[in-house]
């Protein structure tokens, strides 16, 4: 591959009136996502936690005023246009995922159950070598090739049912075992007569992530499984003209990572070791307990530091890092995930200190707002003339997708800062860079 995503940007076209928001895989994220947003339609709550429903975005100068919401600034799908669909192993429909999910109250629940129920799940694409604790009753029958062509028709008929012209994918599965990528994942011609020969070494994800692709629909991955960042779909999204993203949604304890590393970074204050544990009782804590799927979650998470850390150019301060990271299942804490964070850093002289951390986080709650930012923003970048990798949308994953041989940027204030330019980029507006000297120059103080 020559480039991985396209530079070409012209000012978004308008949003749709609605737009399909199609799941792959309607567990606790996805029904809290779809339930969420009823509930905000029927004004039962508020969208806390969505950039693109609470967020501001200054433009010009500090001294300009000029604060619109973002929703305001950018031409978004509204929440009242959106569609929700999408695929499941469990079958059932929405009310009773959401039931069995045990993340919202009863209560809520019961005023939005019509809205629920209407919402079925069509049948998933599964293999049980790849997520080892799950055995799925609501599956389709075939190949691989079969599954990607039912899919490309479960995505047609979903539009044409809704009325819909535009859709995004979002994948809020169990994440699948860790693989390397091997022959039949580097180019487009190796994928698809790995399709043809059922070639074991597709995943799932990874054809849920082609038949998006093909029907010219984004995708973005929210678990650690290897999907749209395989070269070969990487180069297919370029040439269908489909923007992609990824992966793993940065949640909880991720999220506090990014925001603690980058402090330590910028006081110079040195860390030797960095243990963090967590205990979740849901179907994403049942299926990590298989190890293999585990690795793929233990990639996503220990990359984190290095990156920002740089312990290569710093080693006096980070060459020595231990850094470990446990995920347990227990199941009477449920959805309500408690992460702890030990960490030993010093300062002055190499004199020792300590932080710790309690999380104690919904992790649903807190990645149901991630899978509605990254709909909306995935089918703006589309009007907008993107695709391929979106390095903008960094800010909500905790293994960012990015080109070949460019490392990610996981500061979370720096990502925000990125996501934030680009949305002033594609509406023609200046870029924000905090130098700051224009203020005083203007004064003749500079």
């Amino acid at each position: 591959m020559s480039t991985q995503t396209s530079t070409t940007s012209r000012k978004p076209a308008p949003a749709p009136e609605r737009l399909g928001i199609l799941l792959q895989g309607m567990g606790a994220v996805a029904s809290t996502v779809v339930a969420g947003c009823i509930a905000v339609r029927q004004g039962l709550g508020q969208p806390v936690g969505s950039l693109t429903q609470l967020g501001h975005i200054r433009l010009g100068k500090r001294t300009d005023g000029r604060n619109p919401l973002i929703r305001d600034f950018v031409p978004l799908a509204s929440m009242e246009g959106l569609v929700f669909g999408g695929w499941d192993i469990f079958g059932g429909d929405l009310y009773e995922a959401c039931s069995h999910a045990e993340v919202l109250e009863p209560t809520l629940l019961s005023k939005i159950e019509g809205a629920l129920r209407e919402i079925k799940p069509m049948a998933g694409a599964f293999d049980q070598n790849y997520v080892k604790r799950l055995n799925g009753t609501h599956i389709k029958p075939g190949t691989r090739r079969d599954w990607a062509n039912a899919l490309r028709q479960d995505i047609r008929d979903f539009k044409a049912k809704n009325g819909l012209e535009r859709c995004v994918m979002v994948n809020c599965s169990s994440t699948e075992v860790y693989i390397e990528q091997g022959p039949v994942h580097q180019t487009i011609e190796a994928f698809e007569a790995g399709l043809d020969s059922n070639d074991s070494t597709i995943s799932p994800a990874m054809v849920y992530a082609y038949s998006a692709i093909m029907e010219g629909v984004p995708y973005a991955n929210g678990t650690p499984s290897l999907a749209a960042d395989i070269p070969a779909l990487v180069e297919l999204a370029l040439q269908k003209g489909v923007p992609v993203s990824g992966k793993d949604f940065k949640t909880g304890q991720t999220m506090v990572k990014t925001v603690l590393a980058p402090m330590f970074k910028a006081r110079m204050l040195g860390v030797r070791g960095w243990f963090s544990t967590n205990i979740l009782g849901n179907r994403d804590g049942e299926v990590l307990e298989d190890p293999e799927s585990f690795k793929s979650k233990e990639k996503t998470k220990l990359g984190v530091l290095d990156t920002i850390l740089q312990p290569e150019t710093y080693p006096d301060l980070y060459g020595n890092l231990y850094h470990a990271v446990r995920i347990n299942y227990y199941p009477p804490r449920g959805d309500s995930k408690e992460g702890w964070d030990n960490i030993d850093i010093f300062g002055w002289l190499g004199y020792p200190m300590q932080i710790k951390v309690d999380f104690l986080c919904r992790d649903s709650i807190l990645a149901a707002p991630i899978v509605l930012d990254l709909a909306l923003f995935s089918d703006l970048a589309q009007r907008a003339g993107r695709k391929g990798i979106q390095e903008w949308l960094s800010f909500y994953w905790k293994s960012p997708i990015v080109g070949a041989g460019l490392y990610p940027e996981h500061d979370l204030f720096i990502q925000l800062t990125k996501l934030k330019n680009n949305l002033r980029h594609m509406m023609g507006e200046e870029l924000i860079t905090h130098l700051g000297t224009e203020y005083y120059e203007e004064e003749g103080n500079v």
